[in-house]
């Protein structure tokens, strides 16, 4: 059984362009820069949200794309975000015309969400709750 030496994950994302997915990492959503250092697979830029790093990865060899989208192949398909502020963010990405592949949503009293991708296609959701 693992012991949990902090209350949160870090995800890595291989990026195909660095510029744009530090762009909507964290000039658009805020996330902090907290680090940069090598990898073996390539840079890998720490963004903080909370206690948990999303690690982007420029790679040394770019692999290709694979499908996007939820429902296009098995394994992790999206990265959540759960925030106080969800109109604010999409006032956010709207100005900036990122397309929403789901737009504000209540899908239960009390939760609302909204996704979009992010330059990679990866989803990214945002939840609220109250």
């Amino acid at each position: 059984m693992m012991h949990a030496a902090k209350d949160s994950i870090d995800l890595g994302i291989i990026c195909g362009d660095i510029h744009a997915s530090l762009h909507f990492y964290h000039d658009l959503l805020g996330l902090a820069k907290a680090g940069v250092n090598e990898a073996s697979t390539g840079t890998m830029h720490r963004l903080r949200f909370g206690t948990s790093d999303v690690k982007l990865i420029d790679p040394t060899h770019r692999p290709g794309a694979g499908p996007v989208g939820i429902d296009q192949q098995l394994g992790f398909r999206y990265l959540t975000f759960v925030v106080t502020n969800l109109d604010e963010v999409i006032q956010r990405l709207e100005a900036e015309h990122i397309p929403f592949t789901r737009p504000k949503t209540v899908i239960r009293p009390g939760t609302t969400i909204a996704m979009v991708k992010d330059p990679d296609g990866n989803i990214v959701e945002f939840v609220e709750r109250g």
